[in-house]
């Protein structure tokens, strides 16, 4: 693998300094009190029903967290395993005590569901479960994917299949089974979660599968939004930077060297909190974002455009 220092760049060598200390934003509940006022209530979840998949951790969990602070009631928290989105679940009903300090909302109704993306079966008995529970659905976010690092010879072809599986194929259900639920209701938001990888080629780590799952999952929401645009179904991608999750700090912690190449590529200096994605997710599966479809969002610190 030729080192970092072989690719040059112009005049800014892309070395920014860290804007802040990685973890100086990390979520945590004791950030959080009751819903204010908002100056613009469109972005107001109150009395809309949220799914996320791939939410009993990383950036799908967040995206609940985010739902919950901004008045979402009505949540199914899907993963693989249904204990996990279970666990999940539990654990937003009981941050939720903090978001409502006066008292929890008597609707308040989160469920964990067990569901593979990966296959269109799970995913119809995944959301009828979330239709004979709540019988409506406004946002639904695509967001479980996998990620694999190996080169582009030595990429196992059952991790290649798997991969597509989860992040194209899987993409492509959710969505269609959204669709499904919300055309028959006048409409609704679908994110599907994309990455800057979609845009750029990632290093030094390889990982070219991952980008081009991530490319067709960028442009399926293109093609979508506009397939469905006449319906009052919204198709949008979320396309984020490197994201400081329990996973990637795992993997930073033990390599410092590739933290610090992030942090160099990056202009903002920094790897970004999860919680950074939490305005854009509620951006996107609001009515704030009703006159936006097919569009992708990216919140990156710059990454993609130097």
């Amino acid at each position: 693998m030729p080192l970092l220092a072989t690719r040059s760049f112009p005049s800014i060598s892309r070395n920014f300094s860290p804007a802040r200390s990685l973890c100086a934003r990390r979520w945590n509940s004791s950030n959080l009190g009751r819903p204010a006022k908002m100056a613009l209530p469109s972005f107001s979840l109150q009395g809309k029903t949220c799914l996320v998949t791939g939410a009993a951790r990383g950036l799908g969990l967040e995206f609940c967290r985010a739902f919950l602070q901004s008045g979402c009631t009505s949540l199914a928290v899907l993963d693989l395993k249904e204990s996990e989105a279970q666990r999940a679940a539990d654990e937003l009903i009981s941050e939720a005590s903090s978001v409502y300090p006066e008292g929890t909302p008597k609707d308040l109704n989160i469920i964990g569901v067990g569901c593979d993306v990966a296959s269109e079966e799970s995913l119809k008995r995944a959301f009828g479960t979330v239709n004979s529970t709540f019988g409506r659905l406004d946002a639904a976010v695509a967001s479980a994917g996998v990620v694999g690092t190996y080169s582009a010879m030595d990429y196992p072809t059952d991790r290649l299949h798997q991969l597509f599986d989860i992040n194209v194929h899987g993409a492509f259900y959710t969505a269609r089974e959204a669709a499904r639920m919300m055309i028959p209701q006048g409409g609704g938001s679908i994110v599907l979660v994309a990455s800057m990888s979609a845009t750029i080629v990632n290093i030094p780590q390889p990982q070219t599968p991952y980008n081009a799952s991530k490319a067709a999952v960028k442009h399926m929401a293109s093609s979508l939004g506009v397939e469905w645009a006449k319906t009052g179904v919204r198709v949008n991608a979320l396309s984020p930077g490197y994201m400081l999750t329990k996973l990637t700090k795992g993997v930073l912690d033990l390599d410092d060297e590739l933290k610090q190449t992030w942090e160099r590529l990056t202009p903002m200096g920094r790897v970004g909190d999860p919680d950074d994605l939490s305005g854009a997710i509620v951006y996107l599966c609001s009515d704030a974002s009703k006159f936006m479809t097919g569009a992708e969002l990216r919140v990156d610190g710059g990454y993609c455009v130097v």
